[in-house]
C-alpha cells in the first residue's frame, strides 16, 4: 500500500499522547477526523494499531513495530517538502513571551540567518502546535518540559532578571535584593500564573505566596499596574528597555540571580536550510556576547541548561 502521510502523522500523535482528544488538538482537527484517519490506516495495513477500551488507548504489538518506521517516514516526507520549497521561501520564525521582548534576541541574529518571516505566538503551547502542523519552521522563547515528541530545542541566551516595583515599595531604595526578600510582596503577573512557567517557578522556589494576575495589554500598561500598588512587584530581564512609567524602580536580584532562558525550538526533520544558519548565528552571537554564562553557585534557573548541547538541525 502507499502510505498516506496525514494518516501516519495522526497515528504518531496518538501514539505520543495515548489519547485521541489530545492528539486531535495537536493536529487542530476534530477527534472524529483523527479517528477516521487512523481507521483508514489500519484498514490499509490490515491490522489494528491501537487497543481501544475502558482502560484507555494502548499500542498493539503491530503499532509498536510500526512506530519507529512511521517516524522516519514522516521525517523523510517533511524533509522532501523542505528540499523542494525550502530554498525558495523565507524561514518562518515565531516568537512568544512578548512582555520580555523576544524580538531583541532574534533581531541580533536575523541578518546572518538568511531571509526570515517573523510571527507572534500566544504561548509555548500554541507555538508547538504550529510547529507540528508545519505552519512555521522555528520559534524563539522560553522552553520548558514536557514538550511533544517530534520537537527539538537548543538554549541560545540566558538573561539576568530584575525586580520591578513601585518607588513606594518598602524595598525600593535597596541597591539590590535577594529573591527571598520579596516573599512578603505580591507577585503581579500578566496572565494566569499556571500559564507563566517562569513566574510560577520563581514564586514556588522563593516562597512568594501572594500572587495576582492582570491582562497583558503591553509592557507600559503592565508596569503602570505594578506601580499602582506599593505591595506589588514583577520580574523583567535586565536588558529589556522599560517605558517611562512615573514611580517605577528596577532593582537587580542577587544571591541568586534569576536567569530567563531563551531557546530556539524546531520540528525534528525540518530540512529548511535557514534552520542551520539560524542556529549557527545564535551560537556565534552567544559566544561573542557571553549569552550562555551560568554559575550554579550564584544563578538560579528553573531547569539546568542541559539543552545547550542539543544537536543543531542539519
Amino acid at each position: 500500500m502507499d502510505l498516506d502521510i496525514a494518516q501516519v502523522r495522526a497515528f504518531l500523535h496518538t501514539a505520543d499522547e495515548l489519547h485521541f482528544g489530545r492528539a486531535a488538538g495537536r493536529l487542530a482537527v476534530s477527534q472524529q477526523a483523527l479517528s477516521k484517519r487512523i481507521a483508514r490506516l489500519e484498514t490499509g495495513l490490515g491490522t489494528a494499531l491501537f487497543h481501544r477500551g475502558g482502560s484507555g488507548v494502548r499500542l498493539t504489538d503491530a503499532g509498536r513495530r510500526f512506530l519507529a518506521p512511521a517516524r522516519r517516514a514522516v521525517a523523510a516526507a517533511d524533509a522532501a517538502v523542505a528540499a523542494a520549497v525550502g530554498g525558495d521561501r523565507p524561514l518562518r520564525v515565531d516568537v512568544w513571551g512578548h512582555l520580555y521582548a523576544p524580538m531583541r534576541t532574534l533581531a541580533e541574529v536575523a541578518g546572518r540567518a538568511g531571509p526570515l518571516v517573523s510571527g507572534h505566538g500566544r504561548d509555548l503551547a500554541s507555538v508547538t502546535t504550529a510547529l507540528l502542523r508545519g505552519d512555521i519552521d522555528a520559534a524563539l522563547g522560553r522552553v520548558h518540559p514536557p514538550l511533544p515528541a517530534g520537537l527539538a530545542h537548543r538554549l541560545v541566551r540566558l538573561e539576568p532578571v530584575d525586580a520591578v516595583l513601585s518607588a513606594a515599595h518598602p524595598l525600593a531604595a535597596e541597591p539590590a535584593l535577594r529573591p527571598a526578600e520579596l516573599r512578603g510582596s505580591v507577585l503581579w503577573a500578566p496572565g494566569a500564573l499556571d500559564r507563566l512557567d517562569f513566574l510560577h517557578r520563581f514564586a514556588d522556589r522563593f516562597g512568594v505566596r501572594d500572587t495576582a494576575t492582570s491582562v497583558n495589554l503591553g509592557l507600559g500598561h503592565f508596569l503602570a499596574e505594578v506601580v499602582a500598588d506599593p505591595r506589588r512587584f514583577s520580574l523583567v530581564p535586565a536588558d529589556v528597555p522599560l517605558p517611562e512609567v512615573p514611580g517605577l524602580r528596577s532593582v537587580p536580584l542577587v544571591d541568586p540571580t534569576p536567569l530567563y532562558a531563551w531557546s530556539l525550538l524546531w520540528r525534528s526533520g525540518d530540512g529548511h536550510p535557514g534552520l542551520s544558519r539560524l542556529t549557527a548565528a545564535c551560537a556565534e552571537q552567544a559566544g561573542r556576547r557571553r549569552w550562555l554564562e551560568y554559575d550554579p553557585a550564584g544563578d538560579w534557573l528553573p531547569e539546568p541548561p542541559a539543552d545547550a548541547s542539543a544537536p543543531a538541525p542539519r
